[in-house]
């Protein structure tokens, strides 16, 4: 034991008075020989057996001991029974307010819960995405008020994960905006509607967990892990409130008053189940931290150990230890330490070294921002990581293209564009309303807002993505920004990109591609993953693409060379008016389609028959908006466009049409009287099909004058004009040609009955001949017959059944 010194324990003496608490622990781990510091009120007692350091350790609070009580050492009766009732039983607090989940959360909790899937990883990456928007938020807010994030450890926007092996607790920690206590309720308790019937919806057809960050319900992943989950949070207008559920249909929230204090942020502890033990390893959590959360744009630190070599003072027993020290050294070695007595005049202490388990944070998260990087230099395994981490999309499928790029000139900034393997599922549905961007601004790296509509236009918001400016100001409001003159560039600029972009998509399908060469072996693999591809986009991205002709006037061209369609040339296939212009016949000025319901509807269409057997070739368009897209496509390449169903169209020169139509004009001006009572606006000469006669949208009737029948008709009428077998043939032609137009009829016994007479008329049969009425005696007896016969069945059943019943009671007595 060493020697006291009066001075020594005089000093003690002294610091009795004033920290009692802390001396007398000092004492007793003095008088075994370990070194000793004590602090003053506030900051914590450090004493370490084995280390020789006596400098103060002061980390952040929090970080040091989670969970641990305000007072350092102090060891409040009340604060030990409000943790031991809820950390050890695992129940609420008694003085906690009561909250029922709603509905749709409970919903969505069951699904959770009770989830036979496997991917339960998926926890931890949705806790660490919503420590990233926390920071993202308060970093924003930060530009334009900067006392915000207060002074010291709290300035620092970072995520920490720590965990306690003995008790199976994780925790999430991050300095972000925090949450009030109504902030709680809202966000803890209640989702919306829509949200949670899309991810069940979503659930329920393909039954992948990895939707859940896409529908912002990713907290209650939590649950997949843990049985019990307590949220503490501080916000820089309301007090610390700590949030806590057993996810069995109710929560509560309490004022902190036993936590150490969080300043500003987050804390979110999981009481892990015991099927869930992996999730307290470091090995599993760094794991996780890889996979999904890469490029967080936040460090992300692990509370890690490590085991270092310590040197220690070796005991006089310790000399096995010693030989085999000296054995090991050198004969210059041992010259050396010579010298170092003789220089010292005393002998050097004898150490030793041992393993020692430290802790420190260790950061998971260390890639530079790919945006970033030279383009060159990003792997494709790292673009597709990336997207995944910025989409929240975590399947198997990679992004179908991305462009990475960098805009010099007066607007300098940095972006990467990614087109999704899929359509989100409300993506047309409420493309009117819809004001979130799938783009994320960045101004010199700090986050600024993914709320900007202004960056793309609507058309195009499918896209995923990124920019980051040095152009555009920091300090301003979001409002304010919105409106800089240097946006409008970066939109322009964007656009561009986009469209390239998805264009390069097109040119290196194999399918698209005119190109019959046989490409060498070296890229026959990456031309079978480029296969379809741009199918796939269409499927997915068509209608945006259409959208975008409508819309957006500057870029109609460039949006029009990306448009696909099937045609009566294309064997089923999608092609492109680049395609349908290089098989255009010599001499052909005009791009034809049609317009309908669907492709087998328009190959039997009247209005084709004419321009097949002259070998031209006419676009299907069978989509909703198609009619609406054509009033603004006007033109393609210096050609026009015409619908092969609108009247006046025209198949080069014919001479014959005048003197057709002359010759023809007393039949249709007779005809359009005789249908005076339909509301017939018309009825002219067609120069389209071989059919006699069909019904365009605005009641105007065609008639085919080359059409046998239409010839017929027009001598009768002109023999006699008031031929009641006249009328009736025009009248019911009328009506044919609406069914096979695909008008209702709004006299279909009408009808019924001029097919009748015209079935008769072929048949020879006279027009006065009645339907023959069945005899009265025949009839009565025929129903006397079947009232017999009704009769004995139903004895006959009657016998059957009483012959079962008794089978029945002779069977139960036996």
């Amino acid at each position: 034991m060493r020697k006291w010194t009066i001075t020594s324990v005089l000093f003690l003496l002294s610091l009795l008075f004033l920290f009692p608490d802390q001396v007398f622990t000092c004492i007793a781990m003095l008088i075994f020989g370990s070194p000793c510091v004590i602090t003053s009120p506030g900051r914590k007692l450090h004493a370490n057996a084995e280390g020789d350091s006596e400098e103060l350790v002061n980390p952040p609070k929090v970080e040091e001991k989670i969970g641990a009580v305000p007072n350092g050492l102090s060891t409040d009766s009340d604060v030990a029974k409000r943790e031991a009732e809820s950390m050890s039983k695992r129940s609420l607090r008694s003085t906690a307010e009561k909250f029922e989940f709603q509905a749709e959360v409970s919903r969505l909790m069951d699904i959770i819960i009770n989830s036979l899937y496997s991917n339960k990883d998926i926890f931890l990456r949705e806790l660490i995405s919503n420590a990233s928007d926390a920071l993202d938020k308060i970093r924003f807010l930060s530009l334009t008020d900067k006392e915000i994030l207060g002074e010291g450890d709290n300035t620092k926007l970072e995520i920490q994960i720590k965990l306690d092996k003995e008790k199976k607790i994780l925790s999430i920690r991050d300095r972000g905006i925090g949450m009030t206590k109504d902030d709680l309720i809202k966000n803890l308790g209640t989702i919306a509607k829509s949200g949670t019937s899309a991810f069940v919806e979503k659930m329920q057809t393909s039954g992948d967990l990895n939707l859940i960050g896409q529908f912002g319900v990713g907290f209650y992943s939590v649950y997949l892990v843990a049985d019990y989950v307590e949220v503490i949070s501080k916000h820089n207008d309301d007090k610390q409130y700590v949030w806590e559920s057993k996810a069995d249909g109710a929560f509560a929230i309490s004022e902190d008053t036993w936590n150490e204090p969080l300043e500003r942020g987050t804390e979110i502890r999981l009481h892990l189940r015991e099927e869930a033990g992996e999730y307290v390893e470091e090995s599993k959590l760094k794991e996780l931290v890889k996979r999904y959360s890469e490029f967080i744009n936040f460090p992300i630190y692990l509370w890690a150990s490590k085991e270092v070599d310590v040197e220690v003072p070796a005991e006089d027993g310790d000399s096995s230890d010693e030989e085999e020290t000296s054995d090991s050294s050198s004969e210059e070695e041992k010259e050396d330490e010579e010298k170092e007595e003789d220089e010292e005049g005393e002998k050097k202490p004898k150490t030793k070294k041992v393993k020692e388990t430290t802790y420190e944070w260790e950061l998971l998260n260390d890639v530079k921002a790919i945006w970033l990087r030279n383009p060159k230099e990003v792997t494709e395994e790292e673009y597709t990581k990336f997207y995944h981490s910025l989409a929240k999309d975590f399947s198997d499928e990679k992004p179908l293209a991305w462009s990475h790029f960098t805009a010099e000139g007066d607007v300098e900034f940095k972006a990467v564009l990614f087109v999704p393997p899929k359509a989100p599922q409300d993506l047309y549905e409420s493309y009117y309303n819809a004001k979130k961007s799938n783009l994320k601004l960045y101004v010199r790296r700090v986050f600024i807002s993914d709320e900007f509509d202004e960056l793309l236009p609507k058309y195009l918001n499918f896209l995923m993505g990124l920019v980051d400016s040095d152009t555009l100001p920091l300090n301003v409001s979001r409002e304010m920004l919105q409106q800089h003159s240097s946006l409008k560039t970066i939109k322009k600029k964007l656009i561009r990109k986009a469209l390239d972009m998805i264009r390069r998509l097109a040119e290196e399908d194999p399918d698209e591609s005119n190109d019959k060469d046989k490409k060498n072996d070296d890229e026959s693999s990456d031309i079978d993953e480029k296969k379809g591809q741009y199918t796939k986009f269409w499927n997915e991205f068509g209608k945006s693409i259409k959208l975008g002709i409508i819309e957006d006037a500057t870029n109609r061209n460039r949006l029009a060379k990306l448009l696909r369609f099937e045609s009566t040339k294309s064997g089923g296939k999608l092609t492109s008016l680049d395609q349908y212009i290089s098989r255009m016949k010599s001499g052909q000025k005009d791009i034809f389609y049609i317009t309908g319901t669907n492709k087998e509807q328009l190959e039997k269409s009247p209005f084709l028959e004419r321009l097949t057997k002259k070998n031209y070739e006419v676009i299907f368009f069978t989509d909703p908006v198609d009619e609406y897209l054509m009033q603004y496509l006007m033109d393609y390449e210096d050609k026009k466009f015409q619908n092969v169903s609108k009247e006046g169209l025209k198949l080069g020169k014919d001479s014959k049409d005048k003197e057709l139509k002359e010759s023809f004009k007393e039949l249709t001006k007779w005809w359009k009287g005789a249908l005076a009572s339909e509301n017939v606006d018309d009825v002219k000469i067609s120069n389209h099909a071989s059919k006699q006669a069909y019904m365009r949208g605005k009641r105007v009737l065609e008639i085919n004058p080359r059409h046998p029948i239409v010839k017929e008709l027009r001598e009768r009428v002109v023999k006699d004009p008031e031929d009641a077998g006249v009328k009736q043939t025009a009248q019911l032609m009328y009506q044919t040609a609406l069914m096979e137009s695909g008008f209702m009829l709004s006299d279909p016994k009408d009808f019924a009955s001029r097919i009748y007479e015209s079935v008769k008329t072929s048949l020879s049969i006279s027009p006065d001949a009645a339907v023959e009425e069945e005899d009265d005696v025949e009839e009565a007896e025929s129903e006397a017959k079947e009232t017999e016969s009704e009769t004995k069945e139903a004895a006959s059943s009657k016998a059957d059944a009483d012959e079962d019943y008794e089978t029945s009671d002779v069977k139960d007595e036996l």
